[in-house]
């Protein structure tokens, strides 16, 4: 049997994530829930919040999500995300550079979102 499942977490913009991992967890509407491998098929909302991804049972990919739909498996878990944002120090620039234009051109949704990354990846 498999130690992983399959993952993959796609936004309208693209594919974002294709590959193993040991557990995902992920922000359902009525809290985390995670997935390992051989988990009972089901499908549920998600609220913003952070989606891990571990391997060998630690962390190895934190992403924010802004709600979306879980789909799972007994042998994958596809995440299709509204919009997401990867919650590493090498992806902060570029979010504060997004949040800039937000504040610039007063798109209030993309603000919350992108502040909530920002306290994400401080956390």
């Amino acid at each position: 049997m498999a130690d992983t499942t399959a993952f993959e977490l796609v936004t309208p913009a693209r594919v974002m994530i294709s590959r193993d991992a040991g557990m995902v967890v992920a922000p359902g509407v009525e809290g985390l829930f995670g997935v390992l491998p051989r988990h009972a098929p089901l499908i549920s909302t998600l609220q913003r919040g952070v989606v891990e991804v571990h391997d060998n049972g630690q962390v190895t990919e934190r992403i924010m999500v802004d709600g979306g739909i879980a789909d799972v498996a007994e042998d994958r878990c596809t995440i299709l995300a509204e919009r997401a944002e990867k919650l590493d120090a090498d992806n902060k620039a570029a979010v504060e550079a997004q949040l800039k234009t937000a504040e610039e051109s007063g798109q209030e949704n993309d603000i919350d979102f992108l502040k909530a990354v920002l306290a994400a990846m401080a956390a």
